[in-house]
């Protein structure tokens, strides 16, 4: 039986996980609602596409802050649950409440609890990242390089419990980025700053 403080931390984790900041921050930018602009995505890769890089750079930060401090709340009242935290804020963002549970594809705030989890893990996952992204100038080949990057480099390191929850998110991604992953097969996959 789930405690009522766990119930609590990781319901607020969810929370934090499911804001939406690339919808609020382009609203509040004035580039109109970001799920009608380009992919419909939530994410700083879509944000990019209404032309303001300030604001897809803040829906990055912001995307990747509310991973992180999901885990880092929770290390302060109840250090076990980090790892949980950190996966609630991730499910949050991919299936958030508000959006009737159609959010973004997770690469930045995974990134983000990868960071506070296990930074080496995190570290890999943001090398991997845009040197996949530097090479190929796809956002989809350099997330899913980062998130599969992440729980290989926290075995390396021998953070068993870290392995599980990263490696169950870095799935997850793959499976949000199916329909680009067909895309890229096809070679019909849109390279950074093409529309």
């Amino acid at each position: 039986m789930i405690s009522l403080s766990t119930a609590v931390i990781l319901l607020g984790a969810y929370l934090l996980g499911s804001i939406p900041f690339g919808i609020v921050l382009t609203r509040l930018g004035g580039a109109g609602d970001l799920r009608q602009i380009g992919s419909g995505n939530i994410g700083a890769t879509n944000v990019l596409r209404t032309g303001r890089k300030g604001l897809a750079a803040a829906t990055l930060l912001l995307d990747g802050g509310k991973g992180a401090a999901a885990v880092l709340l929770a290390s302060l009242v109840a250090p076990e649950m980090m790892l949980w935290a950190g996966a609630a804020a991730f499910f949050g963002h991919l299936y958030p409440v508000w959006l009737k549970f159609r959010g973004g594809k997770g690469v930045a705030t995974m990134l983000g609890v990868a960071l506070a989890v296990y930074w080496p893990a995190g570290l890999a996952f943001a090398i991997v990242w845009l040197a996949m992204l530097t090479l190929t100038r796809r956002s989809s080949v350099g997330g899913l390089s980062g998130a599969v990057a992440a729980p290989i480099a926290a075995a390396a390191g021998g953070q068993s419990d870290a392995v599980l929850v990263l490696l169950g998110m870095a799935l997850l991604v793959v499976w949000k980025h199916r329909d680009n992953i067909v895309r890229l097969l096809d070679g019909t996959e849109p390279k950074v700053g093409e529309r």
